[in-house]
């Protein structure tokens, strides 16, 4: 691990530049010493970073739900080519070209993250060593191997031995009971949010190797978080916390805002969305008239939980229009016979006078 946070050493400077920031802030609150101030710092820098990265989160969304749409034209020429590896991949790329679809965009979050997780691993490591790194000079490294969060120190690790804990003045005990609490919430935040990703963020009408892959996913990832977290200080589990937390957070309110089409997530949109309509009698707010607008514009291809919902809509004598508005199933209807109507009217023949109707037709002769 410190091999690997060394590569990122460059950005070691603007890392602690930042923690030393918003210690300066924290401090005058908390305590120069305190492990508040020093805590707090790291969490902020975790919300920093992920509200810069917030485009890339829009745009692996993007890409996770486009990867899922290709899922069973992947399998399909995956079949077909079989036995031509090399034609199999060509016919993937093409795939991915015509579509604006790219596989790496869903882990462009976690990419752009690892720099910043690995230099501050190298400047906890560093503070747990003695050692002054970027900005972090003698005074502030003290300050730092002086706080504690419930009584374990940021640098220190669960697999430290209990002479290098003592000498950060604490005891292996509260390290390593601190250590675990936060190893179990970091696996099981990661593993909720992978879960409520499957139970009710995939489209459930398509059955493809992509789920099946997700679902494993769902149960690795939590047990590398796991094994690997015995190693990290505490300031990086305080880092990987708060950002599965953030990760939960934010996925939670794209599935209750975004639902993917045909999920479960989308089926509960959808009837809240009914349940709006139905006591306002219009759609109030312009992302909900865009939803509506979306699936009016569908027509035939609309999925099972849209047709129930333009279904409920008629049940109720409402009718979703192409701007995204509802209108009572009446004045839908008079605006169609109006225009109805009205062609009729201009196709009419002339009418005929009593003496025209009285008057038989002259039979045409033969020749």
């Amino acid at each position: 691990m410190d091999t690997i946070a060394g590569l990122f050493s460059f950005i070691t400077t603007p890392v602690s530049w930042i923690i030393v920031q918003f210690h300066s802030i924290y401090g005058a609150a908390f305590g120069a010493d305190s492990g508040w101030a020093w805590g707090l710092s790291i969490v902020s820098l975790v919300i920093l970073i992920r509200i810069c990265l917030i485009p890339l989160f829009v745009k692996q969304i993007k890409s996770t739900r486009g990867m899922q749409a290709l899922q069973p034209k992947m399998k399909a020429i995956q079949e077909r080519y079989k036995n031509d590896k090399q034609r199999q991949s060509e016919e993937m790329m093409k795939l991915y070209k015509e579509t604006g679809t790219n596989p790496l965009s869903s882990c462009l979050p976690i990419l752009a993250q690892s720099p910043f997780f690995f230099a501050l691993y190298h400047v906890l490591s560093s503070i747990a060593s003695g050692k002054t790194v970027g900005v972090i000079d003698q005074p502030l490294l003290e300050s730092a191997r002086q706080a504690h969060i419930f009584g374990a120190p940021l640098a220190a690790k669960f697999t430290d031995s209990a002479e290098k804990v003592a000498a950060l003045d604490a005891s292996i005990t509260d390290v390593r009971i601190v250590t675990a609490i936060m190893i179990i919430l970091m696996s099981l935040s990661q593993f909720y949010t992978q879960r409520q990703l499957m139970q009710k963020n995939v489209d459930l009408s398509v059955k493809t190797p992509f789920m099946q892959q997700q679902k494993m996913l769902m149960y690795i990832f939590p047990l590398i978080f796991a094994v690997m977290g015995i190693n990290f200080p505490v300031g990086v589990l305080v880092y990987w916390l708060t950002t599965n937390v953030w990760t939960m957070g934010q996925q939670m309110y794209v599935i209750n805002q975004n639902p993917t089409p045909g999920s479960k997530a989308q089926d509960q949109y959808l009837t809240r969305l009914l349940k709006h309509i139905s006591s306002h009698g219009d759609v109030r707010g312009r992302g909900k008239k865009k939803v509506v607008a979306a699936i009016v514009a569908k027509g035939p291809d609309r999925n099972d939980n849209e047709r129930k919902f333009i279904t409920a809509l008629t049940k109720q004598g409402l009718a979703a229009q192409a701007d995204g508005s509802v209108i009572k199933s009446s004045e839908a209807t008079a605006e169609s016979d109006a225009a109805s109507g009205g062609a009729a009217k201009r196709q009419q023949p002339k009418r005929q006078s009593k003496s025209q109707r009285q008057t038989p037709s002259k039979p045409s002769s033969k020749k």
